[in-house]
């Protein structure tokens, strides 16, 4: 459970500090949109390595599936899309292979 919440914290930071970004470079926003976005991508690293994982490698790729799926969120909750059934579809698949790496069963 515990995992989840920093995998949580981590994709709101990596998306929000990426999207500062994207609203800088190509929406025409103010360069100080970079700042926030800074802060937020430490906070990504920061959460990131929050995981209980024994190698750094398993928690990235475990990782990747539920960016996917925030990204998605992402979509729908702050740039005003709608995800189509494509997209969940994608994504269930990816949170399936994220539990898998993350919580697969390991002979040492």
């Amino acid at each position: 459970m515990r995992s989840l919440i920093f995998y949580a914290l981590a994709a709101v930071a990596e998306i929000a500090g990426c999207f500062a970004f994207w609203a800088w470079l190509k929406l025409g926003k103010s360069a100080l949109w970079v700042a926030p976005g800074v802060v937020a991508l430490v906070l990504f690293a920061f959460f990131l390595t929050r995981i209980d994982a024994v190698f750094a490698g398993r928690a990235y790729a475990a990782y990747g599936g539920v960016y996917i799926a925030a990204s998605l969120l992402w979509i729908w909750a702050v740039e005003g899309g709608r995800p189509d059934r494509w997209d969940l579809i994608g994504a269930a698949v990816c949170l399936v292979g994220a539990a898998v790496i993350l919580w697969g069963p390991r002979t040492a």
